[in-house]
Parts: C-alpha cells; sequence; structure tokens
C-alpha cells in the first residue's frame, strides 16, 4: 500500500497536505472527459497507482494541474495524487521520486524542474518497471512518453508577435526561464527570438536569459536588477508562469504602463489584477488540469500497452489529435491547447 504520509516531510513539511483542498477559484470540474476512451477506466482493466511529481508545490499553476490529477482519479476509479518539493529545487525533486520507487507505485507523471538531475532517478525507475510520462520535457530520454500541449516554438513565436505590437517593434527586452537547463520553456524562448529576428529587427535582447526558479519575487527582483542597469527597457517575455506577477507588480509599483510591456505565461488567478489595472495586457497559457489528466491517460495507456502515437485522440480539448513533429522522437507527442488571454476575455477562465 502506497503511504502518502511518507511525502510529508519532502514535499515542504506538509504542503502536500495543505494543498489538496479545491482552491477557491475552481468551480466545478476541472477538466470536460466526456470523450476519453473507455479503455482508460480502472473498470475495463486494473486499478493502478500513479503519482504526478511537479517542479514546485504549492503555486497556483500546479495547484491547477492537481485538480486534473485528481479529477482523473475520481473519474476513472485509479489511485492518482500531486506531490511536489516547496521550492524549485532539483534534488528535492529527485528525493520524491526515489519514495516513490521505494513505495512501489505503477506510474510516475513528472514536469521536471532539470531534465539533467532526473535522468538518473528516472531510469532507475523504469528499469524496476515503473512507467514514466512527461511534461515540459520533451529533451527527456528516461520516460515512455512526453506530453506537450503545443508546439514549443510556435508558443514563443506568437509571444514575440504580440511583444514585438506593444513596443513598436523595437527597443530592448529580456527573456525569463524558470531553470537554464528547462526544455520547453527554452525552446518558447528559442522561438520568440527567432520570430524576433525576422521580424522586429530593431528589437535587441539586452542579457542572457533570467532565471528565476518558478517563483514570483524572485521574477521581481531580478527584472528590478535589469531595470536599474537598463532604464529605457521596453519589453519582458516571460516563460514561466510567475514572471507575469513579477512583471506586472514591477510595472505598476514604477507606473510604467505603456513604457514597459510584458508578454508571457500566466494564469488569471495570478495576473488578473494586473490585467485589469493595465501594468500587462496578455498572458499566453495551456489549462494545467487538462495536461495532469492528460499525462495520467498515458500512463495508463503505457501500462496496458496500448497503441500510443501520432493521430491519438485522448478525448480532451487541446488533445484530439496528437502531433510527433520530430521523426527522431516519435514517443514526444504535442497537442493543440493554447490559448491568449487579455483583460478582454479573462472572465471566461477561472483559474
Amino acid at each position: 500500500m502506497i503511504n502518502r504520509r511518507a511525502f510529508g516531510a519532502l514535499a515542504a513539511g506538509g504542503a502536500l497536505a495543505a494543498t489538496m483542498g479545491r482552491p477557491a477559484w475552481a468551480q466545478g470540474k476541472a477538466v470536460d472527459a466526456a470523450k476519453v476512451p473507455d479503455f482508460v477506466s480502472a473498470k475495463a482493466g486494473k486499478k493502478r497507482v500513479i503519482a504526478t511529481v511537479v517542479k514546485v508545490d504549492g503555486i497556483a499553476w500546479f495547484d491547477r494541474m492537481r485538480e486534473g490529477v485528481k479529477q482523473f482519479g475520481a473519474d476513472q476509479g485509479h489511485d492518482t495524487w500531486m506531490v511536489g518539493p516547496s521550492q524549485a529545487d532539483a534534488a528535492a525533486q529527485v528525493q520524491l521520486v526515489e519514495s516513490l520507487i521505494a513505495q512501489g507505485v505503477d506510474a510516475i507523471c513528472i514536469v521536471p524542474f532539470s531534465v539533467e538531475a532526473v535522468e538518473p532517478v528516472l531510469q532507475k525507475a523504469r528499469n524496476q518497471g515503473i512507467v514514466v510520462i512527461s511534461h515540459e520535457a520533451s529533451n527527456l530520454q528516461n520516460m515512455d512518453y512526453d506530453i506537450e500541449a503545443f508546439d514549443n516554438h510556435a508558443y514563443g513565436a506568437k509571444l514575440m508577435e504580440v511583444l514585438g505590437k506593444q513596443t513598436g517593434g523595437e527597443g530592448k527586452y529580456v527573456a525569463t526561464v524558470g531553470s537554464l537547463t528547462s526544455q520547453s520553456q527554452n525552446q518558447w524562448i528559442d522561438g520568440a527570438v527567432a520570430y524576433q529576428k525576422e521580424h522586429f529587427p530593431k528589437m535587441q535582447e539586452v542579457t542572457r536569459r533570467i532565471e528565476t526558479y518558478d517563483d514570483a519575487t524572485t521574477d521581481y527582483n531580478k527584472l528590478k536588477e535589469v531595470l536599474t542597469a537598463y532604464p529605457d527597457l521596453k519589453g519582458i517575455l516571460g516563460a514561466p508562469m510567475p514572471t507575469s506577477a513579477g512583471a506586472g507588480r514591477l510595472i505598476s509599483e514604477r507606473n510604467l504602463q505603456n513604457k514597459l510591456f510584458f508578454s508571457g505565461t500566466g494564469l488569471v488567478s495570478v495576473a488578473g489584477e494586473y490585467l485589469k489595472n493595465g501594468a500587462i495586457d496578455y498572458i499566453q497559457f495551456w489549462d494545467p488540469a487538462v495536461a495532469g489528466y492528460a499525462m495520467n491517460i498515458l500512463a495508463v495507456m503505457a501500462l496496458q500497452k496500448k497503441a500510443v502515437g501520432a493521430g491519438l485522440d485522448l478525448g480532451l480539448n487541446g488533445y484530439h489529435d496528437l502531433k510527433a513533429p520530430d521523426p527522431k522522437s516519435p514517443n514526444v507527442l504535442v497537442g493543440q491547447g493554447w490559448v491568449g488571454v487579455t483583460k478582454e476575455n479573462m472572465a471566461q477562465y477561472n483559474f
């Protein structure tokens, strides 16, 4: 039997237990799972034990992912839960995976903070017959399948398209990533920079990518330092979700609306106040609850040895016709699951 209490000390001194309840902004079911294939249900096979390990627990993004993970278990009859360290820390995440291996779970779904750090422990898991499904980790080697919500370069290109229009196609900008080793976030920025060079040649990235450890306060402090060094900064491109809050706070405090612009990943629950007051105009995201649900579907399919590949329909919005764009990596699957949000349409999203 899996002893979830074993994760209390590892997962930020009880942060797991503290966040198991439904957040105030989650209303009703997080995921429309009406079209999920019937064979995913435990009734059609065997009840599975699946743990989802995220970069950091207790932030809105992964609170929302927990909704999808919990709903999957409730809908399909499997034993599912989510855990993560209290801070974005590669060693702590590895320790959690080690504990899951010892507990004997059937599958691990993971959003790695550092792909390099988790490779050895995930290899150990797979050697012991544990299925591994990843997200935001298209370069991970020790996994059965990786599921991405969209083409990473296209996602970043859209962020830059918006930022370039905001800045008038010129001026200095910076880009943030949660970690310099986070493959997906760096691919977003790669796509954004490529788009900038082609479409906005008068824009200039003035620093190397800023590593913020998926923490809004770190975002705020590091962006404040950049603004001191470059007082004429015009743009902030944010890959990690908390940058939307850090940038919004900085722009608000300095009264830099319409002078310093932001385009990046965000959630309405985190960045909504800054959309409302005009500090930022645009955020982009995919629903982490749906991504969590999708990872768990793939875990069950891998355990059942079902065929998984291009053209697969998971029955979830944004994941109806999965692609495998890289023939060298056929187990990296891509959906079409991102949306752009402004002040005008933010009311449509309750997370």
